[in-house]
């Protein structure tokens, strides 16, 4: 024998079914999402100095006095243990000036602040020895010979990989060049890079971009495959310039200072 149905009044069936909906609701309001803030952090010139101390330097090859700045970037992002509410997110995501993002994408190990840190202290040691193997292979320098110091407070992850390597071929003299790579301009940018010379994407290069024309850099060095990231907020007067290896980024580099046209994103 089939069961009546019984037929609720419209009013009261729309009503026992948005019951759930703003429950629903009213919960994701209230509950910590797994997203972070994130917005332009401090820049380094890596041809400078940092507490006193030069950021480079080099023992057992000559070396030259440098012009320009090549300035490597950073983001700030909330720690990882913080949270945020779905009202706090969307009153950061539509600010040009910050970004919203996965709290995996910023903090991917996962685990305690502390462990966090020390984490990123790591990978800073393994990409600076990177950036010394990758811009003594491209001058043909034997690192047995050519050593390379590397000091840089408070700033962790591998993302100034690059920065660091063309500092380090850009204050070593007797590389056929014949001038420094700067031409006297700031360059900044952003990317990883191995002992075999290969930039890698980083991330946060949109927010990367304003922290490097805030300190006066008219170039940026930007991994290709963040090209497009890298121009949804492009600020003005800053020429992106994708690359995908040390050699790539030197070339373009020379190229620039010899008014030549150099690739853009």
């Amino acid at each position: 024998m089939l069961s009546r149905l019984t037929r609720l009044p419209r009013p009261t069936a729309l009503a026992v079914c948005a019951a759930p909906v703003l429950a629903l609701f009213a919960v994701a309001a209230l509950a910590p999402l797994p997203f972070v803030v994130a917005v332009p952090g401090p820049t380094a010139d890596v041809l400078g100095s940092d507490q006193g101390k030069p950021v480079i330097t080099v023992t057992g090859a000559p070396v030259r006095d440098t012009k320009g700045q090549l300035r490597m970037t950073t983001i700030r992002a909330t720690g990882p243990s913080s949270s945020m509410k779905l009202h706090e997110l969307v009153d950061h995501w539509f600010r040009s000036d910050q970004a919203v993002m996965p709290r995996e994408a910023v903090y991917p190990t996962g685990g305690s602040d502390k462990e966090i840190e020390q984490h990123n202290l790591e990978e800073m040691s393994q990409s600076q020895s990177a950036a010394e193997a990758a811009a003594l292979g491209y001058l043909h320098k034997d690192p047995k010979s050519v050593k390379v110091d590397l000091n840089l407070a408070d700033v962790g992850g591998p993302s100034a990989g690059l920065l660091f390597t063309l500092g380090i071929v850009d204050k070593i003299d007797g590389d056929g060049s014949g001038g420094d790579l700067t031409g006297g301009r700031s360059i900044a940018g952003t990317g990883t890079i191995s002992a075999d010379g290969t930039v890698g994407a980083v991330g946060g290069v949109g927010l990367k971009t304003q922290a490097a024309r805030r300190d006066g850099a008219t170039v940026f060095l930007v991994p290709k495959a963040e090209c497009s990231d890298a121009k949804s907020e492009l600020p003005e007067g800053l020429q992106l310039i994708p690359v995908t290896s040390l050699t790539d980024a030197v070339d373009a580099l020379r190229a620039l200072n010899r008014g030549e046209g150099v690739p853009s994103c």
